[in-house]
């Protein structure tokens, strides 16, 4: 095991305290960036520092490619090569951060090379494809933390548009309802966003070309008078109950032309599911689901890649177009993969998230030497009660191959192998690589107060 460093990302949307509380960094002051993310890390633009043997310093990115089969096992290193399959964050939004979406495959691919073909240095703030790989991620809530994913049904965005009473708002009902007699033969008026539908829209049944029309009318309308959004959406909240899916989604966007007063794609949160969890809870973002997270402090894991594509929400590069051609206009529930049969399933000090996908896995535990019932675990079980009863129970092991990161979240807890013993505080990591086989997670004898902690365990589903 090597103890790992977080690298620090800054960005406009992130918090003054959370993750400076829980990595115990000094508090920040009101002139200085917001610390939105803490990366561990193995990705090419930022590595994590670790530690070896001895004292010496180096990366994750260095001795992964100096031994890979040591450090990400023969598997990880046959199927994804000598890296890192994965990239491990913990997040903290204290303000909307930016409508966005992932790019698929083979737009990730072309992407990559179009920009380096042009010569747009990886680093540089217009470049859209840092890397040639689709982005999938997956979302574990560490506090309540509200988000929009993917397009609810297109009843409830016409119903919650309108209530909105602003013009840009009424254009997008009119996207919503001008249906396509014959494909190819789209209304005038949007035959300018029809060409931007990516290849496989030939296919799409009509409502979800109607679905992406409407879209594009709010990430490419002018900017907005300041204040007009965010007025009309307070008073759409008056008359809708207090509680409820169309609450929440008025809530969300209300914040979000709070925070981007002008900007008219905030009225793309009302196309999109209200995302409401409680600690423990989760969600599952594929490559080309639009998505804006909204508020809170979250785990996050995705494939190792970097790319976001941008249409609003932001003082970033905006990449309409590209984003277009990767844009899922299918409406979806938002996927739990907890609750998937897939998944590991949750029992008494343990939650794991497995989407169905190679690269990653995650898991949400606490170790507690009085063995009191954890209450996020406990409500888990309880939410999904017909699916632990159908599969029964199970104690789940946490993987004993792949590359590993162990984070304590809150107290403190050790780690343990055949060969070594390593006891960490809040906020402290370690990087356990395949080698080191089997290991278990458990009370630190030493712990300061009572023996308790929690963590957050990344790796590779092997």
């Amino acid at each position: 095991m090597y103890p790992i460093e977080a690298v620090p990302k800054h960005y406009a949307w992130g918090s003054r305290t959370c993750l400076q509380t829980m990595f115990h960094l000094p508090q920040q002051g009101p002139q200085e960036p917001r610390l939105a993310e803490m990366w561990f890390s193995g990705h090419p633009q930022s590595p994590s520092p670790m530690k070896l043997p001895g004292g010496v310093s180096s990366n994750l990115l260095d001795e992964i490619h100096s031994n890979p089969v040591a450090m990400v096992g023969e598997h990880a290193s046959q199927e994804f090569g000598p890296v890192m399959p994965y990239l491990f964050k913990v997040i903290s939004a204290e303000i909307p951060l930016s409508l966005q979406v992932h790019p698929v495959d083979f737009e990730a691919r072309a992407g990559y090379n179009r920009e380096n073909d042009l010569g747009i240095a990886l680093d540089a703030p217009e470049r859209s494809f840092k890397d040639s790989l689709a982005k999938n991620e997956m979302l574990v809530a560490l506090e309540p933390f509200t988000a929009s994913v993917g397009f609810a049904p297109v009843i409830d965005q016409l119903r919650l548009l309108r209530s909105v009473n602003h013009p840009i708002a009424r254009q997008m009902v009119h996207a919503l309802t001008a249906r396509t007699f014959h494909v190819g033969q789209p209304p005038q008026e949007y035959a300018a966003s029809d060409v931007m539908m990516p290849m496989s829209s030939i296919t799409w049944p009509d409502s979800r070309r109607r679905i992406f029309r409407a879209f594009h009318v709010a990430i490419t309308s002018p900017p907005t008078d300041a204040g007009s959004l965010e007025q009309a959406l307070r008073e759409a909240c008056e008359n809708v109950p207090e509680s409820g899916r169309q609450r929440e989604a008025l809530n969300g966007a209300v914040q979000a032309a709070k925070a981007f007063d002008t900007d008219p794609s905030v009225l793309c949160l009302l196309m999109m599911n209200p995302v409401v969890l409680a600690e423990g809870e989760s969600v599952y973002i594929p490559a080309g689901l639009p998505h804006a997270y909204i508020h809170g402090t979250a785990a996050e894991i995705m494939t190792n890649s970097d790319n976001v594509l941008r249409a609003g929400m932001t003082i970033k590069h905006r990449d309409i177009s590209n984003l277009l051609h990767s844009l899922n206009c299918q409406p979806a529930t938002p996927i739990d993969p907890s609750s998937s049969a897939f998944a590991a399933l949750a029992i008494q000090d343990l939650i794991t998230y497995r989407p169905k996908i190679s690269e990653y896995m995650l898991a949400y535990g606490r170790v507690d030497s009085a063995s009191g019932a954890w209450p996020i675990a406990g409500r888990l079980i309880q939410r999904y009660g017909e699916l632990m009863q159908k599969y029964g129970p199970q104690r789940l092991q946490l993987p004993s191959d792949g590359p590993r990161v162990l984070l304590c979240t809150e107290g403190s807890l050790q780690c343990i192998t055949a060969l070594q013993r390593v006891s960490l505080d809040q906020g402290e990591a370690v990087f356990i690589p395949a080698q080191d086989g089997h290991i278990d997670i458990g009370v630190n004898p030493e712990g300061h107060e009572a023996s308790h902690g929690s963590y957050l365990f990344a790796s590779t589903p092997f």
